[in-house]
């Protein structure tokens, strides 16, 4: 079981929490069609950390860095 420390709640476990996306996944309105197409859709996926979105049961988004291969989080900050 992943524990997620939540900044308003303090540790929390995985059920609590939903996954939503990479960060580098999020598009801005006016990006390109082209530009959103690559981003949401061709990304390497690599091993090793990433930033995540979750969102936790009491409505607070957090961005977490965690590594992809050990799950571990080294940083959670609040959206």
């Amino acid at each position: 079981m992943l524990l997620i420390p939540c900044p308003h709640c303090g540790p929390r476990n995985q059920e609590e929490f939903a996954y939503e996306r990479t960060l580098d996944s999020v598009v801005q309105l006016d990006d390109a069609p082209e530009t959103a197409m690559t981003a949401l859709f061709t990304r390497a996926n690599l091993r090793g950390e990433d930033h995540e979105i979750w969102v936790h049961a009491c409505g607070q988004w957090l961005r977490l860095t965690r590594d992809r291969m050990t799950h571990a989080i080294r940083a959670v900050e609040a959206l």
